[in-house]
C-alpha cells in the first residue's frame, strides 16, 4: 500500500523539519526518486504541492500546467509531515546546542553523499 509509504515520508520529513528546521526537499525530493519512482521533476513538483497552502502556488502551478505534480501523493505526505513536525521539535528540545548542530551536520552529509553516488 504506497498510501503508508508517502504518509511515512512526510512524517519522516516533518519530523526532521522539526527537529533540524530543514525543509521538505531535502528528505523527500531525494525520497520521492529513489523510493517512489518520480522523476526530478515530479519529485519536486510534489513537494512543492505538499506545502503548496500558500507557500508554493506559483511554483505548483508551473510544475502543474506542465504534469509534473501529483497531488495524491502529496496529500497523503501532508498527513505524516504535520505529526512529524511536531514529533521531530519535541526530539529537539531535548537535545543540546553542539548534538542537534552535530547531528544535522551527519544528515546533511548522508544525504549528500547519497545523491552525489547514487545510480
Amino acid at each position: 500500500m504506497k498510501e503508508l509509504l508517502y504518509i511515512f515520508l512526510g512524517l519522516t520529513a516533518g519530523t526532521l523539519s522539526g527537529m533540524f528546521g530543514i525543509g521538505g526537499g531535502t528528505i523527500l525530493i531525494p525520497a520521492l526518486i529513489f523510493l517512489v519512482g518520480l522523476s526530478q521533476h515530479e519529485a519536486q513538483g510534489t513537494t512543492l504541492a505538499m506545502m503548496l497552502p500558500p507557500i508554493g502556488l506559483l511554483a505548483v502551478w508551473k510544475y502543474y500546467r506542465q504534469g509534473h505534480v501529483h497531488f495524491y501523493i502529496a496529500a497523503f505526505i501532508c498527513v505524516g509531515f504535520l505529526i512529524g513536525g511536531l514529533i521531530g521539535a519535541n526530539m529537539a528540545e531535548g537535545l543540546s546546542n553542539l548534538a542537534l548542530r552535530k547531528a544535522f551536520g551527519v544528515f546533511l552529509m548522508v544525504v549528500a553523499t547519497y545523491m552525489i553516488f547514487a545510480k
